[in-house]
């Protein structure tokens, strides 16, 4: 496995871009959102890569090794010596999240499928029945990773990478195969339950109408108080905590939209009507030592010559950390082995196997997929 990072930003590359383009090489490319419109990047790379697959999504921050960037373009370029890889997509139409992850799945489904790392539009996709949809489809064994794409704190228009060019209402994946490679993941939040606990009493799907009976959004915005005003983009410093029996640890979810005619609510993944829910927050030296607990929680093989680490983090971490926010990513880095290097992007969503290898999605989390192969 040879892999190398590489930031564009201003215009220009910061290094030389490898020839190492093969039917086993996996470019991964993660980018403000505006980048949409850059017609000429995305062409170099498709013909610097012609073989390669070429996989990114828009982000809320761009990662590159330990630090944070804005406006800029990370890219990884990795190639494998005895893994197979293979790249699928499709389309978000109304709310079938559920069979496009039943799509993914079966798209890149084989005895050898390992593992299989999941870039989705940001907006458009119940994450929820996106990971339902990929592990009803799947063999136990397959680890699912990945994240929905980021708009900064827009939450105007997200993209993924199809054909090596951005296209909105799109989930792709990248699936790998074989013995050989070597998959970590982890998903840890930080964050602290507050406030009293409250029973989701009407919803739908992701949507909440009510809690203990009353409306969500006034409950909500007496919690706010004064930061009421800035909702949506407020309620990510304060995500609800999501009890099930099936979890060990709360499930976080985070706010992406409200609606001020129905009073309600609209969460990033479910929120089932008869679950229990509770207010979260932090501080900021929890979430970093979040990040460094991923980080070793990730750690399968520490002999490989190289690893590649892709970080997911949420767009309100990235808020609340502000000028602390390199520390995160430095966290992560510190605790990996000193052949690690570092890609990724900050999300309104994070997908990260619980226990038992299923799949789930987590919000307000940094996610790590931790690759190396033997």
């Amino acid at each position: 496995m040879q892999t190398s990072t590489h930031l564009y930003r201003n215009q220009k590359w910061d290094s030389e871009l490898p020839h190492i383009d093969s039917l086993q090489t996996l470019v991964l490319a993660f980018a403000a959102r505006s980048f949409d419109a850059n017609d000429m990047i995305w062409q170099q790379l498709k013909a610097t890569y012609p073989n390669s697959i070429i996989a990114g999504c828009s982000s809320a921050g761009e990662i590159c090794n330990d630090l944070v960037y804005d406006n800029s373009l990370s890219l990884a370029v990795t190639h494998f010596a005895h893994t197979r890889i293979q790249f699928a997509s499709a389309a978000v139409i109304d709310t079938n999240s559920h069979a496009v992850g039943a799509s993914i799945a079966q798209q890149l489904n084989e005895p050898d499928l390992k593992s299989i790392l999941i870039l989705s539009d940001g907006l458009l996709v119940n994450g929820s029945e996106l990971a339902n949809g990929l592990l009803a489809n799947l063999p136990s064994h397959v680890i699912v990773t990945g994240g929905l794409a980021g708009d900064g704190a827009d939450f105007q228009k997200t993209w993924t990478l199809v054909d090596g060019m951005p296209c909105t209402g799109m989930v792709t994946a990248v699936g790998f195969y074989g013995d050989a490679v070597k998959i970590g993941y982890a998903s840890k939040g930080g964050w602290d339950l507050f406030g009293p606990e409250r029973n989701i009493t009407k919803s739908n799907a992701n949507i909440v109408y009510e809690l203990d009976n009353k409306p969500a959004l006034a409950l909500y915005k007496e919690y706010l108080g004064e930061l009421a005003s800035g909702l949506p983009a407020t309620g990510l410093l304060f995500p609800l905590a999501l009890k099930t029996e099936a979890d060990e640890e709360p499930l976080v979810r985070t706010l992406l939209a409200i609606d001020e005619s129905s009073q309600s609510l609209i969460f990033a993944g479910d929120m089932p009507e008869g679950t229990v829910t509770q207010l979260m927050r932090t501080n900021l030296d929890r979430l970093i030592e979040g990040a460094a607990k991923a980080a070793l929680q990730t750690l399968t093989d520490t002999t490989s010559n190289e690893h590649l680490v892709i970080a997911v983090s949420c767009v309100g971490r990235k808020l609340i950390l502000k000028e602390r926010i390199d520390e995160e990513t430095e966290a992560t880095l510190d605790a990996l082995p000193s052949n690690t290097k570092q890609i990724g992007f900050y999300s309104y969503g994070e997908l990260s196997p619980t226990g038992a290898l299923v799949c789930r999605l987590h919000n307000q989390t940094m996610t790590l997929t931790l690759i190396s192969e033997t």
